[in-house]
């Protein structure tokens, strides 16, 4: 019955899928205003930015539950289930859970599309489902993610006491073309009297940020002045930190995850929740904040999925994204021979996101993923041989056969022994999520 409930939700889901980004909340406004504005019935943290944001908000769950509390979270896009959008106590929602949610909003719903010309879309239903879920559940504290931008996105109904915006970087054409256009999107997320973390950003973001929180009276707290990352170890699994935080310094925590820009998102996270959880208390108990961080996880960022040879997944669909992931690889893994496995999105920075990894594979493997908006294998392959040597170039037009390819490929080398060679997943969190699908046992 269970997977009935949730396949007859999906369905219906689809319907409304795809779509663009509308740039108008009245729908949004309206639906909530119908449902008895549950997304105000606990306090929320806002997340907005280009990337990290998942991150992010994964380690701000995690840090809430060690402090007792019991959050809802709301991140997109999904990896695997839909049903991962939508998170209470550090777990998905159950099917039945789901499709609860769903069967509270759709009547609602069925009203704002027959006053409209525009129905309500795919996202802003989903998040309506959040919000509704969240109240039924109850949570103790909401941690929503952006879809998109922020001051039209459907999360933008909340009244969130503090905001994170992570690094801002271009990606979706549809915010604009220049950092100060993106961060102007991003911005509309800050409210009045609110604590707004900031990570470090570009300057011409920053400018912007900073002048919208002047304007309406917002308290800023920046990476690198009022909190930073003091120290970093690399370590089995992840790394350690120090963290200085906003009300005191916290040493020898370990994070399970890789990379130089989880440290930048933790100390993020941190300040987010030392904001959230108020002054009063002044510095957090350690040993509660090494507890929370040791439990988070963020899969599909550079998650290590098999062994012999290693295969990691990385979502990175950007150019910013894919600079992160060059490092985190350089960081925390020595490989004698990596080869890519590549699918990504028509619409993304292509040739930006290929140069950024070239330094680092030694082949690549093109591939397609299931999206409509995928670009063809044929296409990107085309890309591809202008930026990599020609025969460091193969096409798959299947990712299973592509992840074979790529581990024939790394493992060719007789000389390199499979425990120093890697295979490496990215693209696109569609790309990523099908790879994990195929590549993860069953049980997990």
């Amino acid at each position: 019955m269970d997977g009935y409930e949730l396949s007859r939700v999906e369905k219906a889901l689809a319907q409304r899928y795809p779509h663009g980004m509308v740039p108008d909340l009245d729908r949004m406004r309206e639906l909530v205003d119908l449902l008895g504005q549950p997304q105000l019935g606990y306090p929320s943290i806002h997340i907005t930015g280009t990337n990290g944001k998942t991150s992010t908000a994964r380690m701000i769950d995690a840090l809430l539950r060690a402090f007792g509390l019991r959050p809802g979270r709301y991140t997109s896009p999904h990896l695997e289930s839909v049903t991962e959008r939508i998170s209470i106590d550090g777990r998905p929602a159950d099917n039945e859970t789901f499709a609860r949610a769903y069967d509270d909003v759709a009547p609602y719903v069925e009203l704002v599309d027959a006053h409209h010309d525009q129905q309500i879309t795919f996202f802003e239903l989903l998040t309506a489902m959040a919000f509704a879920a969240f109240a039924d559940a109850p949570v103790d504290a909401a941690v929503v993610e952006v879809g998109m931008g922020g001051t039209w996105d459907a999360t933008n109904v909340i009244d969130a006491a503090v905001s994170v915006i992570t690094p801002v970087a271009l990606d979706h054409r549809e915010l604009g073309d220049t950092l100060a256009a993106v961060a102007g999107e991003k911005a509309g997320i800050i409210r009045p009297g609110a604590t707004v973390v900031l990570a470090q950003q570009p300057l011409e973001a920053a400018e912007v940020l900073v002048r919208r929180c002047a304007e309406v009276g917002a308290t800023i707290a920046r990476e690198g002045l009022e909190f930073a990352v003091v120290d970093r170890r690399v370590a089995v699994g992840g790394q350690v930190l120090t963290i200085r935080g906003l009300s005191g310094t916290y040493d020898e925590v370990f994070v399970p995850l890789h990379g130089a820009h989880q440290a930048h998102n933790a100390a993020c996270a941190l300040a987010a929740v030392e904001a959230f959880l108020g002054g009063e208390r002044g510095r957090l108990d350690p040993d509660l904040v090494r507890s929370g961080f040791a439990q988070a996880d963020s899969p599909g960022r550079l998650e290590v999925v098999r062994r012999s040879p290693t295969v990691l997944l990385d979502g990175a669909h950007n150019v910013a994204g894919a600079e992160a992931l060059v490092a985190g690889l350089s960081d925390a893994f020595s490989f004698d021979r990596l080869v890519g496995v590549v699918a990504v999105l028509a619409d993304k920075d292509v040739p930006g996101i290929l140069a950024a990894l070239e330094p680092v594979l030694d082949a690549v493997v093109i591939t397609q993923n299931s999206s409509p908006r995928a670009m063809p294998a044929d296409e990107l392959a085309a890309i591809a041989v202008d930026i990599f040597d020609p025969d460091q170039v193969e096409v798959a037009a299947r990712l299973d056969d592509a992840v074979d390819a790529a581990v024939r490929l790394a493992e060719e080398d007789s000389d390199v022994g499979t425990d120093s060679v890697g295979v490496i997943v990215t693209g696109s969190i569609v790309t990523v999520g099908e790879a994990r699908h195929l590549l993860r046992p069953a049980s997990d």
